[in-house]
């Protein structure tokens, strides 16, 4: 597999293989999204100002209207939006259950790394994707005030709660070995990801090299947010 993949013509939604790649992929995303609008919803709760809860429950709220252009192009290609985001419901919210954070700036820290981890993962198999699927899933993860919201508080924190820094860095990397777990398990599982993830269609079984070429690119990802937020990796 190649490290800068060109993508699929369009045409390649013909092929059964692909087109169940793209509905997986979609069904993953569109899922992501109802996860992080519940997630948000609930770690607002935990906000320390009145203009923090605002800006979580304004950002809930942008999740949602993300899912509206994936449902659609679900039943384009004629599937059932709500078929094609099952199998990823146990997955995503096993990462959450075994991430479940202890207090607000866990819930930052996590809403930060665990929403970039997923998108990368996401990001990586859309390299190999139609044009138009994949200028959606691209656009679908676009939004970056979330995380200069978070950059911005947590290392606001860090002046007067220096303290903090230890336990969130053991927390960001918690927070990545929980991910790569789950990732990993979704592109065994998910037969056409795994096709998709080998380099073509055609191709059959899970391409060990190509996966830990992208679970090495994630990492990298990783370590570059976690020094953004200015805490150790």
């Amino acid at each position: 597999m190649s490290d800068s993949p060109a993508g699929a013509p369009s045409a390649a939604l013909e092929d059964p293989t692909y087109r169940a790649a793209v509905v997986d992929l979609l069904g993953a995303v569109a899922y992501g999204e109802i996860s992080a609008f519940e997630r948000l919803a609930e770690d607002a709760k935990l906000a320390p100002t009145l203009e923090d809860k605002i800006e979580l429950a304004t950002l809930a709220a942008s999740q949602l209207a993300e899912l509206d252009a994936l449902r659609e192009r679900l039943v384009e290609l004629g599937a059932d939006p709500f078929e094609a985001m099952a199998p990823f419901r146990r997955p995503i919210e096993d990462f959450h259950r075994h991430t479940a954070p202890a207090d607000w700036w866990e819930s930052l820290v996590k809403a930060y790394v665990g929403d970039g981890l997923a998108a990368d993962f996401y990001r990586e198999v859309a390299a190999f994707l139609d044009p138009a699927t994949r200028d959606l899933v691209i656009a679908t993860l676009g939004d970056t005030r979330h995380s200069e919201f978070v950059v911005d508080r947590v290392r606001a924190a860090f002046e007067t709660q220096p303290q903090l820094a230890g336990r969130l860095a053991l927390w960001g990397r918690r927070l990545m070995g929980e991910a790569l777990t789950q990732a990993q398990r979704v592109a065994a599982e998910r037969d056409a990801l795994s096709a998709l993830l080998a380099g073509g269609v055609a191709d059959a079984g899970l391409d060990l090299a190509a996966v830990g070429r992208m679970l090495t690119r994630m990492t990298e990802q990783h370590a570059a947010r976690m020094t953004k937020l200015g805490l150790a990796h």
